[in-house]
């Protein structure tokens, strides 16, 4: 799904110089927000909390350079949609043979579908810790609210925009209330967030979890997406400012994700690791958290999940088609493909699988899919045919091959410990 040119008096009066301060980077805040609600999903929720209560404050600097690592991959996805005027998919399908888009395609879906077996779990295992609803109910509820969610999108892509940022601020309320109720040692949370170190195998591994996770390939589709025709611009120069503007956009949406992500380990750790509690299960951390901290933490960590699940599964269905019409320049009704994309964790919630062992196995099948995504995300930004005057310059180049490794590497680390270990 490209979005269609915005109004252009309020974009075009910024690149004309007519509109001075703060308020020219208002026109282009929007995208970075919606992909970036990737990385607050509830498969990051176990293990964030997890790392807390098992070393504490130890791995915040994970979180940290993650984080960094989150900027650059979806400035680089941005950028290329600024560009080209066309998505990931589409730059995919015009320079891969067509049995590879179709392959590109296939893997793509599956990823998106264990995404959001992860969202949609997770926003019913919401459901059911803050109303005691049984989790298929739980699961029906959440299809609807899913549903309403993706109506804000016929009514324009501001008024999602809207709606996914204003998720986001209730998910940000959510922990930031936690985080106040749990007074966590800040001198501690300074030193793990500037002190890289491990503390034995099992907190190497948990560090690959974080870090791994961190890429999420269906944000990277669709932040190219978002960008490809937002605002146009009408010349390289044009494009260039247009990209330093997102850029501003990505920076804030990445800080707040990353804030988000730290303070579920931080909660994690004022609470649980002081007591020498390992908490892995998310209806076992609900329940430490009202036993600690009261009942009011309990169910922000409830809405916190609920929200986060609901406006991750809507970004999924968007990224999905964006995947199909870009590959295989073929496209279903939304409706019909949140519907569809609904039958997985329906099925497995029903089976009476544990929600959170459902959204460690979500993870490991992504992990699949990261390198088909952001290979050639590098490779293509990389072109200066394809970029023009916003090619990679060298050090950018470098340093997106250097993330490739990395990520890719961790998950290969972590898909072989979880099916092998």
């Amino acid at each position: 799904m490209a979005y269609k040119p915005i109004n252009k008096s309020a974009a075009e009066a910024v690149l004309d110089g007519d509109i001075k301060g703060w308020q020219r980077i208002l026109p282009f805040l929007g995208p970075a927000f919606i992909a970036a609600v990737a990385y607050i999903d509830p498969g990051n929720f176990a293990t964030n909390i997890t790392a807390g209560s098992q070393y504490g404050y130890l791995l915040l600097w994970v979180i940290a350079f993650s984080n960094l690592m989150a900027v650059l991959i979806q400035s680089l996805s941005a950028k290329l949609g600024i560009a080209t005027g066309k998505n990931l998919p589409e730059i995919a399908r015009e320079n891969f043979s067509k049995k590879t888009s179709i392959f590109l395609w296939i893997q793509a879906e599956l990823v998106i579908i264990a995404t959001d077996l992860a969202e949609f779990i997770g926003a019913a295992l919401g459901l059911y810790l803050l109303f005691n609803i049984p989790m298929l109910p739980a699961a029906l509820i959440t299809a609807v609210g899913s549903f309403a969610i993706l109506e804000l999108q016929r009514r324009g892509f501001r008024a999602f925009e809207a709606g996914i940022s204003g998720m986001v601020l209730i998910v940000v309320l959510a922990f930031a209330f936690q985080t106040f109720l749990a007074q966590p040692n800040w001198g501690e949370v300074t030193l793990g967030m500037l002190t890289p170190h491990f503390d034995g195998v099992d907190s190497l591994l948990l560090a690959t979890g974080i870090l791994g996770a961190t890429v999420m390939p269906h944000a990277i589709y669709l932040h190219s997406s978002l960008t490809q025709n937002r605002v146009i611009g009408r010349n390289d120069n044009e494009k260039r400012r247009i990209f330093r503007f997102e850029f501003i956009d990505i920076v804030i949406a990445m800080i707040i994700a990353g804030a988000i992500n730290m303070s579920m380990l931080i909660i994690a750790a004022a609470v649980f690791h002081t007591q020498g509690l390992v908490v892995e299960d998310l209806d076992i951390a609900y329940n430490g958290l009202r036993d600690a901290l009261g009942p009011m933490a309990a169910v922000s960590f409830g809405l916190g999940l609920l929200i986060a699940g609901l406006a991750s599964s809507s970004v999924g269905t968007l990224a999905g088609d964006v995947v199909m019409q870009g590959f295989i320049q073929r496209r279903i009704p939304l409706y019909l493909r949140r519907a569809i994309t609904m039958i997985p964790p329906l099925v497995i919630i029903a089976s009476g699988v544990n929600a959170t062992y459902a959204l460690v196995l979500s993870q490991v099948i992504l992990s699949f899919g990261i390198a088909f995504a952001l290979i050639p995300l590098v490779m293509f930004t990389s072109k200066k045919d394809i970029m023009g005057s916003l090619v990679n310059h060298r050090i950018t180049t470098t340093l997106g091959w250097c993330v490739v490794v990395i990520v890719v590497a961790l998950n290969i680390y972590l898909l072989w410990e979880t099916l092998f270990a």
